[in-house]
């Protein structure tokens, strides 16, 4: 029961609910209500974690040291293996000393940075549409987060150059997220360097979420965007073990790159928490040595996903694109509705969960994202749902 006697400090009364907050909480009410409600909305992988990552970690718990207050800066050997897995798989050459910091979750880190380096006033350059924490953080920091629209006919990939240059001057941060979520949006190194060079000019950060690095199909492979050489003086990037190890709940993840940003960062977190389970980050070694055969064996899977449910809203005369990279379709919805309107037709006619893409920025109006991350029976029952309330 609400008494009134407290209020919300105004930095959380002038933000948005979340949104995946909300569209749980209208599927929970249809549940309710006993609707079998088939939900491609939040992109949590449905395959388990890979059994030796598992066996690490029950070996880890039942070592007694592991049970003592972590270190802030994460445990040696994994911040090495880090460092491994980045040069193995980009050729990045990282200091896991000073160049290397684990996070709970990429998301904690992405929340974070701003109040690391954004004072009240300052801008960060945020990818509109792109993932909500972006702009909310720098909200919470004291700062003003100013969109950078990401349009279809670009390749939502935004246009730098046309950043007003005072602007630009003012900015702190600029967030990218390739591949993209939510429009599964993908670039190649040549974009990178753009991006390098505009931040260098303007003292920016360049903050880059791969967290989808590892999600790519038809032969795609996703640069990083510190391949650019000198990319460790200007650019930092967070990487996750969710969505490539199916960790989501283990909450690990990482930045990297520039050693000033992640001094920065770490000396915030020293503030804030005590570390990562160590278990966890032994686990996480495991999978970050171990073998990818699982991975492979996923994107088969994914791909069969994402071709059929292309196949099924183009049947329905929607407009979409079969993406190189992550587990998200981002469709156009169809003339005269809006990305609400439509997601909510398709709860009330078809009993199936989407995404507006309004929640993800202003220039995410217009459409809507279907996740890729439920079980093949109940994708092929929420498509042959779709295709039903369309007549197709």
């Amino acid at each position: 029961m609400t008494t009134g006697m407290f209020d919300a400090a105004e930095r959380v009364r002038n933000l948005p609910p979340y949104l995946f907050a909300e569209i749980d909480r209208k599927i929970s009410a249809l549940k309710a209500q006993g609707t079998d409600v088939i939900s491609f909305g939040v992109g949590d992988p449905d395959f388990p974690t890979p059994s030796h990552v598992i066996d690490a970690l029950k070996e880890a718990a039942e070592d007694p040291s592991t049970h003592q207050y972590p270190s802030y800066f994460g445990m040696p050997a994994f911040r090495a293996a880090v460092s491994g897995w980045m040069e193995g798989r980009f050729g990045v050459s990282l200091d896991p000393d000073t160049q290397v910091l684990p996070l709970w979750g990429s998301k904690e880190g992405i929340a974070h940075l701003p109040f690391a380096l954004i004072d009240p006033g300052d801008v960060a350059l945020c990818s509109d549409p792109g993932y909500p924490v972006y702009d909310t953080s720098t909200r919470l920091a004291g700062g003003e987060p100013v969109p950078v629209p990401c349009l279809r006919e670009d390749g939502f990939l935004p246009r730098l150059s046309e950043i007003d240059r005072d602007l630009a001057d003012r900015a702190k941060i600029l967030w990218l997220n390739y591949p993209g979520n939510p429009t599964s949006a993908t670039c190649d190194l040549a974009f990178f360097e753009e991006a390098v060079d505009f931040c260098r000019r303007h003292r920016i950060l360049l903050a880059h979420d791969a967290a989808y690095s590892e999600i790519t199909y038809d032969g795609y492979v996703a640069p990083s965007v510190l391949e650019v050489p000198g990319a460790t003086d200007i650019a930092v990037e967070f990487h996750s073990m969710s969505k490539t190890y199916n960790m989501t709940g283990w909450r690990l993840g990482w930045l990297c790159g520039s050693a000033e940003a992640i001094e920065a960062l770490g000396r915030l977190k020293t503030n804030l928490d005590s570390g990562v389970f160590n278990a966890i980050q032994r686990a996480s070694i495991a999978a970050l040595e171990g073998p990818r055969d699982f991975l492979d064996a996923q994107l088969k899977v994914l791909t069969g996903r994402r071709d059929r449910t292309v196949e099924a809203l183009r049947a329905c005369g929607l407009d979409a694109t079969a993406p190189k990279g992550s587990f998200y379709i981002w469709v156009p919805v169809p003339d005269g509705e809006t990305s609400a309107g439509f997601a909510t037709r398709m709860l009330d006619d078809a009993a199936v969960a989407i995404t507006p893409g309004s929640g993800y920025g202003q220039h995410g109006e217009g459409y809507v994202r279907f996740s890729l991350t439920l079980p093949d029976d109940r994708l092929d029952e929420g498509l042959s749902r779709i295709r039903e309330a369309f007549g197709r």
